[in-house]
């Protein structure tokens, strides 16, 4: 006769125990044991946090065919609007599966924190002054208030400044548009003449021959309507910006266009200009920016993309499978964060709306353009970043961290798949990775078309990519981005929310009375402060980057994540070391600040 020991354990999170009845059943290849019903061992209920010890044990293939067709009919896909990734099927937060859902402590402090940001704004009477302009930029002192972030408050002295503004497209809130310019656009006339000052002795022409020009382009943006908020109306452009790197490695503006069809009502700005529309023209390339990186590089790229692995893998990789241990901690509340964000961002009352440049509309507009032009490769950083042409930028501390990271996983997830696929031909026949894949790309994500995206894993190698790509995605992306809202936001005309007037049409005319009436108003400015500090601040019972808990049962396995996270407190020892000599130090891709997944 064979001993077995068995090992049960409940999750941790409130409510997580059970005072119903738990059996187990041993299955083996010529039958099975009598149902052996747990309370009779424990004589007591299963509590939160329970657990016993036990080898692995063999679920035949009818097992596992049993819990995907359950789990299937749980987590059941959901179409938003066309063209757009589809999401899992709750229509509010009490349609989720209890699993999927906050703890209380979390729910209670994500709750706590948009009250508190709020309620000092309430305290100031600021909130409800919709309509009003501040008077002069100082005014934004008065939300600016007990802000001890030393990148804000750093904003608020350099904002102005041309290298700064420079600086942000490589480590600011949204560094993942820069690309190497190797030809002007045809829709962006600019010559030799116009930024002959800027380039010193040299030409445009070799400049880029240098490598030393680069472009960022919203065209995006180009033909999204843009929001009116009680009655008043928005304004959205769709800028070119033109950047040089100087001797001194600092990346300059040289030539701005803010809408992308030339003409005569379209001038190119020009750091020679008057300084009033100089600054107005940087001004809306920064709203841009702030919409483009809250809209598209965090909420579609992040939140939304996730989203679809997290189903798909809910729906098609079994409990035991080791692709399902490997991503699971990465699926992490992001169900019900993207719930409340689509009840709290994009209904008529929410925040999007009532703040932002961009409401309902077009922000769906914009979802659906973006979506569809994504590919695998813009979601794969070393892949992406070879194809801005940026690898080998220096001071490039997003792309610098990012790469470290992405290793880092890589080789993890690499020793993870090595260890349970023997070659590739154990990978193709994997049938669930197969379905697995195929849900993802082909229901989750169904509509990106020659994107890259594959719809069979035939390699280990294959795998390796996708999985480390799932992985970097809800963890280090989407913390690159969310936890740099209030460094860069707090001080609201480095990033305004919304622009009140349209863009200028000439040059010579710009006022400091214009510039104000643009930026946003009062009640937008509180509400950007308040998004900013409330999703960008340390979650509670935060998992972070390489914490599995115990999913994996094997000795082995158990090494490989020692080491995985022995290689990311390494990475962080060198990146706080390259911070000592850094005015701005670059803190977003630290390990210990990276959360396993998408939590705000």
């Amino acid at each position: 006769m064979v001993t077995y020991k068995v090992s049960f354990r409940t999750g941790s999170a409130e409510y997580a125990g059970t005072d119903s009845y738990v059996y187990c059943t041993l299955v083996g290849e010529f039958g099975a044991s009598q149902r052996t019903s747990l309370d009779d061992w424990l004589q007591a209920d299963l509590e939160r946090g329970a657990r016993f010890c036990d080898d692995r044990l063999d679920i035949f293939q009818s097992h596992r065919q049993a819990e995907l067709r359950e789990r299937q009919q749980l987590y059941r896909w959901k179409d938003w609007a066309p063209n757009m990734a589809r999401h899992i099927d709750a229509e509010s937060l009490d349609d989720l599966p209890v699993d999927l859902r906050y703890d209380l402590k979390k729910e209670q402090n994500v709750k706590y924190n948009l009250a508190k940001a709020l309620g000092v704004l309430k305290l100031k009477r600021f909130v409800n002054m919709f309509g009003e302009s501040w008077t002069t930029v100082e005014d934004f002192e008065n939300i600016f208030w007990k802000v001890k972030s030393p990148i804000a408050v750093f904003a608020r002295e350099h904002w102005k400044e041309d290298w700064y503004f420079g600086y942000q497209f490589l480590n600011g809130l949204n560094p993942v548009l820069i690309r190497k310019c190797d030809r002007i656009p045809a829709n962006f006339p600019v010559t030799d003449a116009m930024v002959r000052t800027s380039l010193g002795r040299s030409s445009l022409e070799q400049e880029m021959k240098n490598g030393k020009i680069f472009i960022v382009d919203y065209k995006m943006l180009d033909g999204v309507p843009p929001n009116v908020i009680k009655g008043v109306q928005q304004y959205l452009a769709a800028p070119i910006c033109l950047l040089h790197l100087n001797k001194q490695n600092q990346m300059m503006p040289i030539a701005i266009q803010l809408k992308q069809t030339p003409g005569g009502d379209n001038p190119i700005f020009l750091p020679s200009d008057a300084e009033l529309d100089w600054l107005l023209a940087k001004m809306w390339v920064r709203s841009s920016d702030y919409l483009q990186a809250m809209l598209i590089t965090h909420l579609l790229k992040t939140h939304l993309i996730a989203e679809s692995f997290s189903v798909a893998t809910l729906r098609q990789l079994p409990s035991v499978h080791p692709i399902y241990k490997l991503l699971f901690p990465h699926a992490r509340y992001t169900m019900h964060t993207n719930t409340n964000a689509r009840l709290s961002l994009m209904n008529p009352t929410g925040v999007i709306p009532r703040a932002f440049g961009i409401g309902v509309e077009g922000t769906c507009t914009l979802f659906q353009k973006e979506f569809l032009a994504m590919t695998y490769q813009s979601l794969c950083l070393p892949g992406h970043l070879e194809h801005l042409g940026v690898k080998d930028l220096k001071g490039y501390y997003y792309k610098d961290d990012g790469l470290l990271v992405w290793a880092a996983i890589h080789s993890f997830v690499s020793s993870i798949v090595t260890f349970y696929y023997g070659n590739d031909q154990e990978v193709t026949k994997d049938p669930e990775l197969q379905a697995w894949i195929r849900d993802i790309t082909e229901v989750g994500l169904y509509n990106v078309k020659n994107s890259g995206f594959p719809t069979s894993l035939n390699t280990r190698m294959e795998l390796c990519t996708f999985v480390t790509m799932v992985i970097f995605t809800c963890s280090a992306r989407h913390a690159a981005i969310n936890n740099a809202q209030y460094d860069w936001e707090a001080w609201v005309p480095n990033a305004p929310i919304s622009m009140r007037k349209p863009p200028p049409t000439g040059k010579g005319t710009v006022t400091m009375r214009q510039i104000m009436e643009s930026l946003p108003d009062i009640t937008q400015s509180c509400t950007q402060m308040a998004l900013a500090w409330a999703l960008s601040r340390p979650q509670p019972g935060m998992r972070k980057l390489g914490d599995y808990e115990e999913y994996f049962t094997e000795e082995a396995v158990k090494d490989l994540i020692r080491k995985f996270q022995e290689e990311l407190k390494s990475i962080d020892r060198a990146v706080q070391k390259r911070n000592q000599s850094l005015i701005l130090k670059y803190e977003y891709l630290i390990p210990e600040t990276i959360e396993n997944s998408i939590t705000s």
